[in-house]
């Protein structure tokens, strides 16, 4: 199926990301923080991220940011999982280029259904 890297650093949400995404048949990839998370999306140029915001070393901001500023990243859809819930951060993470928000806590059920809305867009 499709590439898709996980950055998140909550191993209990990275673990049941990842559980449902290869379950779903897609080979992952799983990194803790945003600036290994960027390492391995210049890497790999995965079909999809999903990128939680409050992360060490660089924020899921900053990774799409950069993402969108490259030209070889910048049309790989991008998938925020986060907890940050105000509206003033749904608009700045569609500003930066995030292509779907999801809130957590999340349904693993709607994951998966904006993961194949966006590989299949």
């Amino acid at each position: 199926m499709a590439r898709v890297v996980v950055i998140e650093d909550d191993p209990d949400i990275s673990l049941l990301v990842a559980h449902k995404l290869r379950a779903g048949g897609h080979e992952v990839e799983v990194e803790s923080d945003g600036r290994a998370g960027l390492a391995a999306v210049v890497a790999s140029t995965p079909d999809l991220v999903i990128l939680d915001w409050m992360m060490p070393r660089m924020n899921g901001i900053e990774v799409c940011e950069a993402m969108r500023a490259d030209l070889a990243l910048a049309t790989i859809p991008v998938l925020m999982l986060t907890a940050k819930a105000l509206e003033v951060d749904l608009e700045r993470a569609y500003a930066v280029g995030v292509d779907e928000y999801i809130q957590k806590p999340f349904s693993t059920r709607e994951l998966m259904v904006r993961v194949a809305r966006l590989l299949h867009a």
